[in-house]
């Protein structure tokens, strides 16, 4: 099989703005998650980046269709990301691009436009330890991962989070206040598939760690789809006794 190709998608503000998360991410998060997943996958990843100041968001119509699984990191500026991006994002989702949503991405646009809700949730930024643990020790976005995953330090996240049951539930969090929050989800809409995983804010140096790399490329590695071809669902009509061949249908609104 060809390389899994990923583009690794961050808003790169905090990395410019403030000088304790550049001292982190002297490159950007968005290198360094890149850099984890070529350093997990290997010869069998083809990786770029993208961040929300380039032309288009670094998310034209070319590059999505050049991208098997998109990653995504965004937290100060949500609201900066055009809405025409967002919907060829999504679209690409829908046909078959896998998209791997990390920590405060559960607010981007396209997160909360997959889900459907609001994707609210219970946190604190006060150094707490998190214990990563399986829930799901065969799931493939599992495998290496030790049980627990322990973060020294990163940001809390806590119940409830207002997302759609999650179609498989890979990893649950637990923090030093005794917060509980399920860090590791798996949703497919369309012929795409999604993944959510919680740690990595910007104050502290998650992404570093080696065992997050190594979740986040097993989620690359699990979203790519094995589809032939991107194909956006369709409504298609089909003579009696006709399988393979339908015929175009625009629909009422058309």
């Amino acid at each position: 099989m060809s390389p899994v190709r990923v583009t690794v998608w961050g808003e790169n503000r905090h990395e410019q703005r403030e000088e304790h998360v550049r001292k982190i991410y002297p490159d950007g998060m968005h290198e360094t998650i890149a850099a984890g997943i070529r350093e997990n996958l290997g010869e069998d990843a083809v990786v770029r980046t993208a961040t929300l100041d380039d032309p288009e968001h670094g998310l034209t119509e070319e590059v999505l269709r050049e991208t098997d699984v998109l990653t995504w990191w965004g937290h100060a500026a949500h609201g900066e990301v055009a809405d025409e991006v967002v919907e060829r994002v999504h679209h690409h989702v829908l046909a078959g691009m896998g998209l791997v949503v990390l920590h405060s991405g559960h607010w981007s646009k396209i997160f909360t436009k997959l889900m459907g809700t609001s994707c609210t949730l219970r946190w604190r930024s006060e150094h707490d330890r998190e214990l990563i643990w399986t829930v799901n020790p065969t799931h493939p976005i599992a495998e290496g991962v030790p049980h627990p995953l322990e973060i020294e330090e990163d940001e809390m996240y806590g119940e409830f989070f207002d997302i759609p049951a999650p179609d498989e539930l890979v990893f649950i969090s637990t923090f030093s206040g005794g917060e509980a929050f399920r860090s590791g989800c798996t949703f497919r809409r369309g012929h795409g598939k999604i993944f959510y995983f919680r740690p990595g804010d910007q104050d502290y140096p998650t992404y570093h760690h080696k065992d997050v790399r190594r979740v986040i490329a097993n989620g690359v590695r699990w979203a790519r789809t094995h589809r032939p071809e991107r194909a956006y669902p369709e409504l298609l009509r089909y003579e009696t006794g006709e399988f393979f061949k339908g015929a175009g249908y625009r629909g009422p609104l058309r």
